[in-house]
């Protein structure tokens, strides 16, 4: 038995409409779609379906407060072997009251990790399956067995890639940058949100890739956040083992601001990324 694939998903509470919003619930139930056919799976009901389910979970369950829901596909055959083919597979839902993944307030402390993003990963860009995530986890216990909150994690030749599980972004000269999908990054769902806030509400134009670490944090005047797929919070240190330690900061809370106003529903413009569940 194993759970070679999953979606990580928010639901985020707003505590004067009295109302808890699921964020983005078809995009991520049809990401996982995608992940599951990769694996020879696939998803017992459409993603509208999936997410008509999501919400009689977390009504039936009556949380009243930010929630973590991980939607699971996985090969249930009780059997040994490393294959994909003529196994049977399985579905769940898995849902818990979550606060923050990383500090999203005062910020986070970062280090360029020796852990290095694999060149090629059949799982990526468009999907989320599990064996991705163990380069993931050596790159985070690096990153806090040496004091820091989370890892940056280069590609093979030294470009930012990614964090653990978190898409990078800086805001430098007037745009926004973030590595590209080339960079063998997970194309995020919510990496697509904050650059669609970014431009509307900011009026920050996405522009090139991230420079190597060496060039890109020596300057005081860039800043720089990190995304992840679950929350925004800003990044306002970065160790780097080969060229010193850089400081970024201070560190603009517009985009993650205006990230978490849309999704408690605050903005309208944007209720067509929320399902509300009460």
């Amino acid at each position: 038995m194993g759970r070679p694939c999953f979606e990580g998903v928010r639901a985020y509470w707003n505590a004067e409409q009295g109302q808890l919003f699921l964020l983005k619930g078809v995009e991520h139930f049809r990401r996982l779609r995608n992940s599951a056919r990769v694996l020879m799976m696939d998803l017992p009901r459409s993603p509208e379906s999936l997410v008509e389910l999501t919400v009689e979970l977390l009504r039936r369950n009556e949380f009243r407060e930010d929630t973590y829901i991980r939607p699971s596909v996985y090969k249930s055959s009780q059997a040994i072997g490393v294959r994909l083919h003529d196994l049977e597979h399985d579905f769940m839902i898995v849902c818990l009251p979550f606060g923050d993944y990383i500090d999203t307030t005062s910020g986070i402390s970062t280090m360029t990790t020796s852990w290095r993003r694999a060149p090629t990963r059949p799982s990526r860009p468009g999907h989320k399956i599990n064996g991705a995530y163990v380069n993931s986890a050596f790159a985070k216990t690096d990153a806090m067995l040496n004091g820091h909150d989370e890892a940056i994690v280069l590609t093979a030749d030294g470009h930012a890639s990614e964090g653990s599980a978190e898409n990078l972004f800086m805001v430098r000269d007037g745009l926004l940058v973030t590595p590209p999908v080339s960079d063998d990054i997970l194309e995020g769902i919510t990496r697509a949100a904050i650059i669609e806030l970014a431009r509307t509400e900011l009026g920050l134009e996405t522009g090139r890739a991230l420079d190597r670490p060496d060039r890109s944090s020596t300057s005081p005047k860039r800043s720089s956040s990190s995304a992840p797929a679950r929350q925004v919070s800003p990044v306002t240190r970065i160790d780097h083992r080969a060229v010193g330690e850089g400081v970024i900061g201070p560190v603009t809370g517009r985009i993650k601001d205006v990230y978490f106003d849309a999704v408690r529903g605050r903005l309208p413009a944007y209720a067509s990324w929320l399902t509300p569940v009460y």
